[in-house]
């Protein structure tokens, strides 16, 4: 039996300490398929992340700016030769493949009807790192508004029990440090959205996909180490994620349902401001005052 063929792109920013670790697991990661090409793009990096890639002998792409996320993705897809592969994975540099990660996820995106496979996120420790997530919803967002993202359990949008977590199966969606697409379903479904900059371009291409019959499969078999989770995120990329996740919801219910999302939203980040919370009161302004949002990223 022929193993899948698999284009890997990394997008870099300034990641010269974790893209070594990131390259070094593509040995053991790639175990049971071929891994045709990869291809590191990078965001106009100030550090030696370009240096890093090239002593790799992997094809770099320089951006000349830091165009996001989807930008840089997209730029890496630009550069594969697709008719010589069965699928392409996304990969943060922060993320280290477990041995047979690949194999897992491109077993996934062969079932019927499946184009994009999520792995199992893991913390450095081992520890679980939830990543699936379930269809943005108003009652949802006010969930989150009264008691909080992280607490909102099984009536907020991210699922954080472990048992969905250990099971294999379809998903609504889940977080894009690592997926891997079919080159059928990145074909059909068309490019990944570069207006987001960072943050809910996954979740724009996975529902874009699953709009063209390309369900997501959640395979927990494929195990990654992501280690960006335990650094978080400055508050001007957390107004980002506020005005991303509306932007989003806009583009897929009607009028009266996205005010009230947008309210939700906008309250229970008002709320943790007022708690002093800096990241919540960023991503307020960014709600309430659209001079403040983010419209480039550094070194753009």
């Amino acid at each position: 039996m022929t193993e899948p063929r698999i284009g890997i792109v990394i997008v870099t920013y300034d990641s010269a300490d974790v893209l070594p670790g990131c390259l070094n697991s593509l040995v053991q990661g790639q175990r049971g398929v071929e891994l045709a090409a990869t291809v590191v793009v990078d965001n106009a990096s100030v550090d030696n992340s370009v240096a890093v890639a090239e002593a790799s002998r992997v094809t770099t792409v320089r951006m000349g700016r830091n165009a996001g996320y989807a930008a840089g993705f997209n730029a890496g897809v630009a550069v594969l030769d697709l008719d010589a592969l069965d699928a392409v994975c996304v990969l943060n540099p922060d993320c280290r493949l477990r041995p047979g990660a690949l194999a897992a996820l491109a077993d996934a995106v062969q079932r019927p009807g499946y184009g994009i496979a999520a792995p199992r996120l893991v913390n450095p420790d081992g520890t679980l790192q939830p990543t699936l997530r379930r269809m943005p919803a108003v009652h949802r967002a006010v969930v989150e508004a009264v008691v909080g993202g992280s607490r909102a359990g099984r009536f907020g949008e991210l699922i954080k029990a472990p048992e969905p977590h250990a099971t294999p199966g379809p998903a609504a969606w889940a977080t894009g440090a690592a997926l891997l697409m079919s080159v059928e379903a990145l074909r059909t479904t068309g490019e990944w959205d570069e207006s987001f900059l960072l943050y809910s371009e996954e979740t724009d291409f996975i529902l874009r996909a699953a709009d063209q019959g390309w369900a997501l499969w959640y395979e927990p078999a494929a195990v990654v180490e992501h280690l960006g989770a335990a650094s978080g995120f400055s508050p001007a990329l957390a107004g980002l994620i506020a005005v991303n996740k509306i932007r989003l919801f806009r583009r897929r219910r009607r009028l009266l349902a996205t005010i009230a999302y947008a309210l939700a939203v906008t309250a229970g980040e008002g709320v943790r401001a007022l708690a002093g919370r800096p990241c919540s009161r960023a991503a307020f302004i960014a709600l309430v005052r659209p001079s403040q949002r983010l419209t480039s990223l550094a070194g753009g």
